[in-house]
Formats: C-alpha cells, sequence, structure tokens
C-alpha cells in the first residue's frame, strides 16, 4: 500500500514537473527581446537602416550588403502592416457585446417559459427544481447554455402538465434557437481571444527578429565609426528608453570635460 502511494506521489510530482515545464517553453517562445513599444522599435529601426544607406560601402567589408539592407526594410514593413493589440482587441469587444446580447435573449426565452412553469408548479416542488433555473443571473457562459438546453429538454418532457398554461412547442422552440444563437456567439468570442493570442505570439517573434537585426547593424556601425566620428556613431546607438539616452549623454559630457582636464 505504501508503495503504491509513493508510485503515485511521483508520478503526480512527474506530471506538474511536465506541465510546468511546457508553460515555461512557451512563455519562453513568446518573449520580447526589446523593452520598447512596437511603435519606437519600428521608428528605431527605419531610422538606423536610413543611416546604414548613407554608409553602406562601408558595410560591405563587414557582408552587410544591401540586398540584406533592403530584406531589413522589407521585414519592418510587413511587421509595420500586422494588426497591433489595439486592433486586435476591438474585435474582441465588439464579439463580446454581441456575446453578452444573445446571453440576454437567452434568459428572456427562459424566463418566459418559467413564468408559464411557475403558474403550475411551486417553486420549491421538484418539478420546478428540476428545470435548474436557481441563481441564473449569477451563472458562467458555459453554465448558461447548459441551463438553457436542460430547460428546453424538461419543459418537452412535462408538456402534458403545463398544456393548460399555454406552454407549446414555439415557446420551448424559442429557447432552443436562443441556445444555438448563444453558443455561435460565444464560439466566435472565443476565436477572436484566439486570433489575438496567436496575433500577439506573431508579432512578437516578427518584433524579435528586426530587434536582433537591429542589433546587428548597428554593433557593425559603432565598430565603424568608434575612433573616426563621434557624432556618426551615436547614430548607430540603441536606446531602450528615453532615460537611457539621457544617461548616456551625461556620462559622454562628464568624459569630455574630463578629457579637457
Amino acid at each position: 500500500m505504501i508503495k503504491i502511494k509513493f508510485l503515485l506521489v511521483i508520478s503526480n510530482m512527474r506530471l506538474t514537473f511536465e506541465t510546468n515545464f511546457v508553460e515555461l517553453m512557451k512563455k519562453q517562445a513568446t518573449h520580447r527581446m526589446y523593452n520598447v513599444p512596437d511603435a519606437e522599435l519600428y521608428v528605431q529601426c527605419m531610422e538606423r537602416i536610413r543611416y546604414a544607406y548613407r554608409d553602406i560601402d562601408r558595410f560591405v567589408p563587414y557582408s552587410y550588403d544591401l540586398e540584406r539592407l533592403r530584406a531589413f526594410g522589407a521585414l519592418c514593413e510587413r511587421f509595420n502592416a500586422m494588426p497591433d493589440d489595439d486592433e486586435m482587441v476591438g474585435d474582441q469587444m465588439l464579439m463580446t457585446e454581441k456575446k453578452d446580447d444573445a446571453a440576454e435573449r437567452l434568459k428572456t426565452a427562459i424566463r418566459s417559459l418559467m413564468t408559464r412553469v411557475e403558474i403550475k408548479f411551486n417553486n420549491r416542488s421538484g418539478r420546478y427544481r428540476k428545470f435548474g433555473t436557481a441563481k441564473m443571473g449569477d451563472m458562467s457562459d458555459a453554465q448558461l447554455l447548459f441551463c438553457g438546453r436542460r430547460v428546453a429538454r424538461v419543459a418537452r418532457q412535462q408538456m402534458d402538465f403545463l398544456a393548460d398554461t399555454g406552454m407549446n412547442e414555439t415557446i420551448i422552440q424559442r429557447v432552443t434557437d436562443a441556445c444555438r444563437d448563444f453558443e455561435t456567439a460565444l464560439n466566435i468570442q472565443q476565436d477572436r481571444i484566439a486570433d489575438r493570442d496567436i496575433a500577439v505570439e506573431n508579432r512578437t517573434e516578427q518584433g524579435n527578429k528586426m530587434y536582433q537585426e537591429l542589433v546587428v547593424l548597428c554593433n557593425i556601425g559603432k565598430d565603424i565609426w568608434a575612433d573616426t566620428d563621434p557624432v556618426k556613431y551615436e547614430n548607430y546607438c540603441i536606446y531602450e528608453s528615453n532615460n537611457h539616452q539621457k544617461i548616456a549623454r551625461k556620462e559622454r559630457e562628464k568624459s569630455a570635460v574630463a578629457s579637457k582636464e
């Protein structure tokens, strides 16, 4: 018995480790290599590309030719053409609003049916509780969909008992149709959420490629002008933020003052 328990513990530990490892790999796969907004990354890349066009003759000895520079520019333009997160969030919000409207229509259809049930059965009776509509306002989307289907199914089962309340197939079908519309709206909303996750991942991967190429270009540019032109050297410096740029400027000013002394 002890051996079986030990094996179960080991199995659970292994499953937990594997799950955490998979989640970690997912996070690593979409990790942003850059700390600036996407728009700022695009601007920085295009600015450095213009400098590189100016200095292309000096880049060639580093095996960084015009063709590679143009490919970098094309990569930046593809990145800029991708939908940003605001667009994806907007689509997701629109689908959520439609899903919420469909949920309200389903609740209205259920309440209309249950009004007739209350005429016949006390709300504490087993026949009433069988519909399972208690606390409908607090139900999750999945619970509400399940509830709607159950209400239609139970209503058909008890049609003979509810006939004198005006219950008929049209009323039940209204609930069934509302369930179908709500499920469709819910699926579309979930698709938009998935689309956003995929778009964010794709945009991050594209941004990482841009940043890696930007670092290569800037390292070459700095190496070219390190000992000959401080201004052009500065053209190829990458700053993660305005604060970093200010700190670097102060350091250069201190170095200039110290060299004069």
